[in-house]
């Protein structure tokens, strides 16, 4: 796909007219906006064309939710499907063909070993209310309260996913170390660094003094996201299923932005070869509609009637969106296209970092990537690492959307550039993505040093 420049679309003032009505009436919750300040008009694929008449490179993909991209083919014809068919859209949680169609698809992509012992249950149609489901399930099953989680985790933002997430205040969950090769929390990194992590975890549950009871459960994401996109090592994954299965603790797989395929693995936990005890779903399962359920070993199936519900938990149109997208993704075999393109999208960026010292590190899986920016001056004498750079990681951000390029940013610090292309990126496009980064990097730091020569600060 040429990546060129169009006509514009609206004048200038429509689109400044819209964002300040956004900014006058919409919460102060808003986030996306607040650093992409676009206004989308239209999109194809990797393509979002905005109302001034710009033209941007979308490597955000609704936080990981467009696996196809914008409006793919086979997802518009779905949903128009549907429409035209005269179903019903809204049917709580009562039998359709569309949702036997989705059901079926799902589960032929799952594990096997996993598939064929399985109960899926339909959730309101977030992420988080899925998350929220797991939780509610194991805690259901087991007759225990308590929950183990990591640091860094992000699962959600209704309280009880924000309680399992790295950045709680009011502390339910006991926290664990997730491995990090690059700040690793024992400053050691590797498979080193990621055994004293299991280890740890092993300690605790079973020190009688440890004040940890054994749990209801373990969540856990495959690759930290939000925390920096941190790929958790697949020793250590195998490691935690072993801890887990020992002491009759279920283990359940944050899935929500690792799967369909973006990790380069259908779903992320086969990276490990792990069979989790409860897997949780959404973003791309509905093919860019609102869509989540929970698929969990049917020994905790142990809900009553009606004890986990939700009005918009038969959303047709996410389904028929959702099954689409998962059999073309399945039948293209874009989980391998994902790994492949990321390999060489990762050896590039690394090649780069060879060449910027703000650069701390490239990492990721697949098509889920990050670069964390660091600042090399203001590191000190004793540090394994420099300081994040979150203010530079803003600049590179801005100064990617001035060139037609959407990235987000993450991290504890918010100093991580993330690029979470669609599924269907083509090789062309990734040269570009790659080539407008490079180009905003070396701008950004050509502004700092310019503020840094004359004697600003950020």
């Amino acid at each position: 796909m040429a990546v060129t420049e169009p006509a514009p679309v609206a004048l200038p003032a429509a689109h400044e007219g819209i964002l300040r009505r956004q900014s006058l009436r919409e919460s102060a919750a808003r986030t996306y906006a607040r650093s992409l300040p676009i206004v989308p008009v239209r999109a194809r694929g990797l393509t979002i064309e905005g109302a001034d008449g710009r033209r941007y490179l979308d490597c955000l993909s609704g936080a990981g939710t467009l696996a196809l991209g914008h409006n793919h083919p086979v997802v518009l014809e779905a949903i128009k499907k549907v429409i035209d068919s005269g179903a019903p859209l809204h049917v709580l949680d009562l039998a359709t063909p569309v949702k036997d169609a989705f059901t079926t698809e799902l589960f032929a992509t799952l594990p096997r070993e996993f598939a064929d012992d399985a109960r899926i249950q339909f959730c309101g149609p977030a992420g988080t209310d899925a998350v929220e489901a797991a939780l509610k399930l194991v805690r259901t099953a087991t007759g225990r309260s308590g929950l183990l989680s990591f640091t860094g985790a992000y699962h959600g933002m209704t309280a009880g996913a924000l309680d399992a997430s790295g950045g709680a205040t009011d502390v339910r969950v006991t926290r664990l170390p997730f491995p990090q090769n690059y700040r690793c929390p024992f400053g050691i990194g590797g498979e080193r660094g990621a055994e004293l992590g299991a280890r740890w975890t092993e300690n605790l549950l079973d020190d009688p003094k440890g004040g940890v009871p054994r749990p209801a459960g373990m969540i856990l994401e495959p690759v930290q996201g939000e925390g920096g996109v941190i790929p958790a090592p697949d020793a250590w994954m195998r490691r935690m299923r072993e801890i887990t299965a020992a002491r009759s603790i279920p283990l359940i797989a944050d899935e929500v932005q690792t799967g369909v395929g973006r990790t380069g693995t259908f779903w992320a936990v086969e990276h490990s070869g792990i069979v989790p005890d409860v897997m949780v779903f959404s973003k791309a399962i509905g093919g860019s509609l609102p869509l989540a359920v929970v698929v969990y070993r049917s020994e905790l199936d142990a809900w009553q009637p009606g004890a986990h519900a939700g009005t918009f938990r038969g959303n047709q149109l996410a389904m028929a969106a959702g099954a689409a997208t998962l059999a073309f993704v399945r039948e293209n075999r874009l989980a391998d296209r994902a790994a492949t393109l990321g390999a060489r999208m990762l050896g590039r960026l690394q090649g780069l970092a060879a060449a910027h010292s703000c650069i701390g590190d490239v990492r990721g899986r697949g098509l889920m990537i990050g670069v964390e920016l660091v600042d090399p001056d203001a590191a000190s004498p004793d540090a394994l690492v420099p300081p994040p750079a979150p203010a530079l990681a803003a600049d590179v951000q801005q100064e990617c959307l001035d060139r037609g390029l959407i990235v987000e940013l993450g991290g504890r610090h918010s100093g991580v550039v993330r690029l979470l292309p669609p599924l269907t990126l083509t090789e062309e496009q990734a040269v570009a993505v790659l080539d407008r980064f490079a180009d905003a990097l070396a701008a950004a730091e050509r502004s700092l040093q310019r503020r840094t020569d004359s004697g600003q600060s950020y």
